[in-house]
């Protein structure tokens, strides 16, 4: 990669280094000494880039900017792992409780996890109140039930969907904007399908839900599309919900589907928008 600027640490580079990414444009930042250094591919004309910056600097507005984007290469553009690890995070996780589980054949770890302790007791399922856990000081139960996962076809479709949506967010708005707009989705989507089911439920669907709707309704809200995804993505998430809860996925073979989970996760992600713009792209 070419050097192309060299500025102060206290800088803010966000906003500039939001549209490269927009705009596919291979860069990184990297800090030397006192200063950080912007470097981008190769392929790209650094004078095109200075004077874009140039342009940013003098009070231009990057939204008005057209950059034509780069010639497809046969090369799988590579995010730097350092650049995304809360959603590797996520993904560890769910991987580790997932195989603790044995996919749910584990009764006991399973128990450790689920959002209330339960027990068989002969054909009966009985479990612990949600105030008898909350009392108990079990907290890390409002959050654990979204890392479990029952067969590979569930861990994959999750993960893939939190890689593909997860890194974008962070890329744009950080790590902890990231962890904060799972942890509120999750909870909300754990609680309320919970209530509906009892504890025997898991999987980061109603969380992935949520992140689709942020960044559904961030790009329909702002002046500049942030994250890029197809806007068709919410239909297919609306259509997937009605399909739940007609029951035709389990008809499909799909297994039980945690309906409550989709619908008040995408709810959930809807309702953190407001709260998550004061994050701001980085």
């Amino acid at each position: 990669m070419t050097p192309v600027l060299s500025v102060p640490l206290s800088e803010d580079l966000g906003p500039f280094t939001a549209l490269l990414w927009e705009y596919e444009i291979p860069h990184r930042v990297i800090e030397e000494e006192e200063r950080q250094v912007l470097l981008v591919s190769s392929r790209i004309d650094p004078g095109k880039i200075r004077s874009l910056y140039q342009y940013w600097k003098d009070g231009g507005d990057l939204a008005a900017i057209e950059i034509r984007r780069p010639k497809a290469s046969s090369r799988i553009a590579r995010v730097s792992p350092a650049r995304v690890r809360m959603t590797l995070v996520l993904i560890g996780v769910s991987v580790l409780l997932t195989l603790l589980i044995s996919f749910g054949a584990n009764d006991t770890w399973m128990a450790r996890f689920t959002f209330t302790d339960f027990r068989i007791e002969g054909n009966a399922l009985r479990y612990d109140s949600l105030m008898g856990m909350l009392s108990s000081g079990q907290w890390w139960r409002l959050v654990t039930p979204m890392f479990l996962h029952f067969s590979l076809l569930h861990i994959l479709f999750n993960l893939l969907w939190v890689w593909v949506v997860g890194q974008r967010i962070e890329l744009v708005q950080g790590g902890k904007a990231l962890l904060a707009l799972v942890l509120f989705t999750g909870v909300a989507s754990n609680l309320a399908q919970y209530l509906i089911s009892g504890p025997m439920f898991g999987g980061m669907s109603g969380a992935v839900f949520g992140l689709l709707a942020y960044t559904w309704i961030w790009d329909r809200m702002e002046t500049r599309a942030r994250f890029g995804l197809p806007p068709a993505l919410m239909g297919l998430m609306v259509l997937w919900l009605v399909l739940g809860y007609t029951g035709v996925l389990e008809g499909v073979g799909l297994g039980a589907i945690a309906n409550t989970a989709h619908l008040v996760g995408l709810l959930a992600g809807l309702a953190w928008y407001p709260v998550g713009r004061l994050f701001g792209p980085r």
